[in-house]
C-alpha cells in the first residue's frame, strides 16, 4: 500500500498557538502590542520595540499586497512533489506598513504575479485540525 507523503505540519507552541488556533477557526490573527499600538509578526514572547510581554492576539482583515515572491520548482521534501511549481510569497498586511507574513500564494499563475498585487487570505487544511493560512489574488 503506497501513501502520498505529507507536507511537514506546523507544531504550535506557547508562543505560536494563538496563530494556529485562529487559522483553525478560519481567521488570520497576529500579535498586537497595546503599548506601542503596533502589530507584531512573527510571533514572539516580548515586543521587539518596547520589551513588554503584554502581547495580544488580534484578528486582522486578511488583506494585503504581494511584497516579494519566488517560484519553487524543486520539492524540498517528498510531500511537496505534487504541488510543483508553487509560489512562496511575502505579503504585507493591510493593517500596518512593514507587517509581513511569509506564506504560499495559491490560485495564481506565476506569470501573472507582480509586486503590489492585491491578495486575500484563504485556508488549507493539511491534516485534520491542522489549518494553514495562504494567500490568493483578491477577487474584485
Amino acid at each position: 500500500m503506497s501513501q502520498t507523503p505529507l507536507k511537514p505540519l506546523p507544531l504550535p507552541d506557547d508562543i505560536t498557538s494563538g496563530y494556529w488556533e485562529a487559522a483553525r477557526a478560519g481567521q488570520l490573527a497576529v500579535q498586537y502590542c497595546p503599548g506601542c499600538a503596533r502589530h507584531v509578526h512573527l510571533p514572539v514572547d516580548t515586543c521587539p520595540c518596547c520589551d513588554t510581554t503584554d502581547l495580544q492576539w488580534r484578528t486582522v482583515s486578511g488583506r494585503g499586497t504581494l511584497y516579494s515572491y519566488t517560484v519553487v520548482h524543486d520539492a524540498p521534501a517528498p510531500g511537496f512533489a505534487d504541488s510543483l511549481p508553487y509560489i512562496v510569497g511575502v505579503v504585507e498586511l493591510a493593517e500596518q506598513a512593514g507587517l509581513l507574513v511569509t506564506t504560499n500564494v495559491v490560485d495564481a499563475d506565476p506569470g501573472d504575479l507582480r509586486i503590489g498585487l492585491d491578495l486575500e487570505v484563504t485556508f488549507d487544511e493539511l491534516a485534520p485540525g491542522t489549518v494553514v493560512p495562504q494567500f490568493r489574488p483578491r477577487k474584485a
